[in-house]
């Protein structure tokens, strides 16, 4: 039997390594001296990037549609935290520096979180949905991704909705498994962000025109039975296009994925690949 981890034995231990990682993280960033995008302006930046809208209230699998409705409290909490940020010149975007830690104290309720590959709660839960959308904002972008968590290895939910490619999801933890890209161009970026009563709303917005436009497309998606294990297959491209041929400049793969399904797979067309 495996030796369990120190952060394994008891909820106390996983708070003290919770607490030692939140300090390194803390540290590193001092010493680091990040310059992070904290400034913002109820200006409008006049040329629009991209916008996405996310729901809110997702039917998953047998989740109970409490976490859901707790999801939407945490949301219209968090939002404003970030909404009219601007991201200028060599500044960093954080997700966790500028919502900050979510707790009871703040409003935030029990929500649904992803632990260890499996559904469950916790206080603030649905914050993945929040950085989710960033993320899918930032692909549309020239914009350059520093640090980026996935939920790799596993498809927990069976599709509902789906508008964003499965795969191209975050995984965020206080505050050391954090959503961070850099504004490495020479253009102000804003971010607008907001709840309606279905919909996490974002807008990335630009202080000037861009060259280019980016186009996210999956290819080869698929499922597999391998050794008696569903899993479900794709590649994520990036297409950068100019703006003013319309030619694809650069295509790039960004993400390969091969993910263990985790629900009823008797409706699903399935390509066998098991060893004879």
């Amino acid at each position: 039997m495996a030796r369990k981890l120190f952060c394994e034995i008891s909820p106390l231990t996983y708070k003290i390594s919770t607490q030692k990682e939140i300090l390194k993280r803390n540290i590193q960033d001092k010493k680091a001296k990040v310059n992070f995008a904290e400034v913002k302006s109820e200006k409008v930046m006049p040329v629009s990037v991209y916008s996405h809208k996310s729901l809110i209230r997702r039917k998953l699998g047998n989740v109970d549609m409490t976490l859901q409705e707790n999801k939407a409290v945490n949301l219209a909490i968090a939002a404003p935290k970030v909404d009219k940020i601007l991201i200028r010149p060599g500044e960093v975007f954080s997700f966790w520096h500028l919502v900050g830690k979510v707790s009871e104290k703040y409003g935030y309720k029990t929500g649904l979180t992803i632990k260890g590959g499996n559904p469950s709660s916790d206080i603030g839960g649905g914050m993945c949905q929040f950085t989710n959308l960033i993320h899918w904002l930032v692909l549309h972008s020239p914009l350059t991704i520093c640090e980026h968590h996935h939920h790799d290895g596993v498809d927990l939910f069976p599709d509902f909705g789906r508008v964003v490619p499965f795969g191209t999801g975050t995984s965020i933890l206080y505050n050391y498994k954090d959503y961070r890209f850099v504004n490495e161009t020479p253009y102000t970026f804003q971010l607008l962000v907001y709840t309606d009563d279905e919909y996490l709303v974002g807008h990335l917005l630009c202080s000037d025109n861009l060259p280019n436009t980016y186009h996210i497309t999956v290819e080869n998606e698929y499922f597999s039975r391998e050794d008696g294990v569903v899993y479900r297959n794709n590649k994520i491209y990036r297409k950068t296009i100019d703006m003013v041929t319309g030619n694809t400049i650069k295509s790039e793969l960004i993400k390969t994925n091969h993910a263990k399904v985790m629900y009823d797979t008797s409706n699903l067309e399935i390509r066998e690949y098991d060893k004879k």
